[in-house]
């Protein structure tokens, strides 16, 4: 016999009086009460950290998407997010044409030790927010980067190109190879010598 059960039979011959009963009754319905005010208080601040984060999850058929907002040539964009854990994602979005577009990236990243691992959700998701270059077909070049669209056609000197960009908060240092792809730095401008 447990030590509960010891004490149920020991004391299931005492009656307490209906004002006690009526007490415990009271403070069982009060914290209920406060239980649900908790509880829905929980709820609300998890909803408002999704909608300010700017990721919400939303039912399909095929599972839980993710939708994020990212900013794609200038303009923020709700995007389907999708992530697997080889370290590779898929994006979509609609556009103006009432048609879907898309993306598929991914990537590793080395460890000290010299192992590669698939890169994180969180990682991938940090890396969408990069500045991107585009050759549109009318043959200019264009750099965006959050809300920004800078158009760099004529500032390439021996095909090589040097752009500063600013989300208010960080700063980027662009080094653009003509048609050859490009490379971000926090610090200082990457040498074109050391992207080829």
């Amino acid at each position: 016999m447990t030590n509960k059960e010891k004490y149920k039979q020991a004391f299931s011959v005492l009656h307490s009086p209906s004002e006690i009963t009526m007490e415990v009754e009271r403070m069982a319905i009060m914290k209920k009460k406060k239980f649900r005010t908790a509880a829905a208080a929980v709820i609300m601040i998890g909803l408002l950290m999704a909608g300010t984060s700017g990721m919400v999850y939303a039912a399909d058929i095929g599972g839980i998407q993710r939708t994020i907002q990212l900013w794609i040539e200038g303009d923020q964009t709700d995007v389907t997010f999708e992530y697997h854990a080889d370290g590779s994602y898929y994006l979509s979005y609609p556009v103006e044409d009432g048609t879907t577009e898309g993306w598929r990236g991914g990537g590793v990243a080395i460890e000290e030790d010299g192992k590669e691992r698939p890169l994180t959700e969180q990682e991938l998701l940090e890396e969408l927010n990069y500045p991107t270059v585009k050759y549109k077909e009318d043959g200019t070049i264009w750099v965006y980067y959050y809300d920004q669209e800078i158009e760099i056609t004529d500032q390439f000197q021996d095909e090589v190109c040097y752009v500063k960009v600013s989300n208010g908060k960080d700063t980027l240092y662009m080094t653009i190879l003509y048609q050859d792809g490009w490379s971000t730095s926090p610090h200082k401008y990457v040498e074109a010598e050391d992207l080829r």
